[in-house]
């Protein structure tokens, strides 16, 4: 973990430096700020993937 890394802390819904707060509920590291401002939107478009990725999803199993 770079020092120039950056995080979205969730208890403080804010982008901190490595440095920042050392809670357990921060996303990343991410290479920018940019980037960890749009952390929640990231994880949401992941989450959306893999719901829809075959490999993963089992129709069947979904109706037990």
């Amino acid at each position: 973990m770079a020092q120039g890394d950056f995080y979205y802390c969730l208890d403080h819904k804010t982008v901190e430096p490595y440095e920042g707060c050392k809670s357990g509920s921060r996303l990343g590291p991410y290479p920018n700020r940019a980037a960890a401002e749009s952390a929640l939107a990231t994880v949401a478009e992941r989450n959306d993937e893999w719901d829809e990725d075959p490999q993963w999803n089992d129709e069947e199993q979904d109706k037990a």
